[in-house]
């Protein structure tokens, strides 16, 4: 698989059922469809695409075990935004400093 970059990443997680699901992965481990269907408040159709588009981006991974397919988080897909958002801050930090010694410099 080769790594993605912030744009997909983005518009995957904009999705709020998707960014719901991406998150409870996250933070409860792997799931079956029909337990993350169960709290997801759409349809297992829907979950099933969301889920697809999920994989699809780098984000999930999926296993099947007989008739149940069970997904996983991969955080580390989310390095890229990481990145982005690393490099954002550091322009806006210079941009602030660079504010604040305007204003040191108009107030003598």
């Amino acid at each position: 698989m080769t790594p993605l970059g912030p744009d997909l990443l983005f518009k995957t997680l904009a999705d709020p059922t998707r960014r719901a699901l991406f998150e409870r992965l996250c933070r409860e481990g792997e799931q079956t469809v029909g337990a993350l269907t169960a709290r997801a408040g759409v349809s297992q159709p829907a979950v099933s695409k969301h889920l697809g588009v999920l994989r699809d981006a780098g984000l999930v991974c999926d296993r099947h075990e007989g008739r149940q397919t069970h997904y996983r988080a991969l955080p580390g897909a989310l390095a890229p935004l990481l990145d982005w958002t690393s490099q954002m801050a550091g322009f806006w930090e210079r941009r602030f400093d660079d504010l604040e010694d305007l204003l040191k410099r108009m107030d003598q």
